[in-house]
């Protein structure tokens, strides 16, 4: 199980990559459970995001988050990939 506040290397910088194109962010790291690392509004629709460092993979617990959410949710490694993920191209 994951420990809830445990934070992955890149969630600063991607924090501030978002935060800087306009969105706003809100971090959640700290719920833990499988819970996604951020929630990210941009032009009235929300996406979770998941930070990972290098090659890390899911949980058991973040695999099972993933599969039942319904809603927009991305795995990112780099500030690039979660601007992509949000504001697309």
């Amino acid at each position: 199980m994951r420990r809830a506040g445990r934070v992955d290397l890149t969630q600063g910088e991607i924090v501030k990559a978002l935060r800087k194109v306009g969105a706003k962010v809100y971090v959640l790291s700290g719920v833990g459970h499988g819970f996604p690392d951020l929630l990210v509004g941009w032009r009235g629709e929300n996406t979770l995001l998941e930070c990972k460092t290098g090659d890390a993979g899911l949980t058991t617990e973040e695999k099972e988050f993933h599969a039942t959410w319904p809603g927009k949710i991305a795995i990112v490694r780099t500030p690039e990939e979660a601007v992509l993920a949000v504001i697309g191209a």
